[in-house]
């Protein structure tokens, strides 16, 4: 029995050591650095108590953020200097089922989740349940609209994967549609990554020049996009503390002058 759970276990985590192991390369290093920088640029402003990440502790979602309390929820036992956040991690076997209460999280980070679990929409409506109204989501994924999707889909021809291969990679107005349907509202998004899929650090570094130029011309065609969406939940009022209104006094009339005309 115990030989039959280790190796579900290995088969459930496969591509997640895939995609670990990618994002350790020239390419992944490229794709890490632009998603650090907008992350940090997304959660600094995200106020509560509360804020997971999910996933990819390669990334540090939440480097930026203030929120006094924060996790990284994970499959895999920690490994020791993984993290520079040093925040505490918590191990769940399936991301379908998070290990946490209904609506007590403030802030969900997803660092490409969704294209490796074996039921996404699971995984949204996990964390549909765990965030507190008004909580915010956010979503890192490839873009199969984009130089690096298309060459996934000729390495899958030939055997020459380019991108993590066991990833079934979302279109964005698919994902909307999934957001939409749990009255999650899409707040912001990002498209980023426009160098060619090249494989070395020189190269890469050679079309960083295309950083620019497609934000200007082609930007639904980066490799990768980050989404931020927020909980909404239909007929809710927010409450708050009652604010005292100072009265407002009627206008006094000002007589224009004090001289009285007579008239004979």
């Amino acid at each position: 029995m115990a030989d039959k759970a280790e190796t579900a276990v290995t088969a459930n985590n496969a591509e997640i050591i895939d995609l670990a192991a990618w994002l350790q390369t020239p390419i992944g290093d490229y794709l890490r650095q632009w998603e650090q920088q907008h992350l940090n640029a997304l959660t600094a402003d995200i106020f509560g108590f509360n804020a997971v990440q999910i996933g990819s502790p390669q990334i540090h979602a939440l480097q930026a953020n203030r929120m006094p309390y924060r996790w990284l929820a994970d499959n895999r036992m920690p490994v020791e200097g993984q993290s520079e956040l040093e925040i505490p991690q918590v191990v769940t076997q399936d991301f379908g089922e998070l290990p946490f209460a209904t609506q007590s999280l403030d802030l969900v980070v997803l660092p490409h989740v969704l294209e490796f679990a074996a039921e996404p929409h699971q995984v949204l409506r996990e964390v549909e349940r765990v965030l507190i109204p008004e909580g915010q989501v956010i979503i890192c994924g490839f873009n199969p609209s984009s130089l690096w999707g298309m060459r996934q889909v000729a390495g899958r021809l030939t055997g020459a994967h380019f991108l993590p291969q066991d990833g079934e990679f979302i279109r964005l107005p698919r994902l909307k549609d999934w957001l939409k349907l749990l009255n999650m509202e899409v707040n912001r998004g990002h498209f980023g990554c426009y160098a060619p899929p090249c494989e070395t650090a020189q190269w890469l570094d050679r079309f960083g020049f295309m950083e620019k130029a497609g934000d200007r011309w082609w930007p639904y065609f980066g490799a990768v996009y980050i989404v931020q969406a927020i909980k909404r939940v239909p007929g809710m009022r927010l409450i708050g503390p009652a604010l005292q209104r100072q009265k407002l006094k009627a206008p006094r009339g000002v007589p224009v002058t004090n001289r009285i005309h007579k008239t004979d």
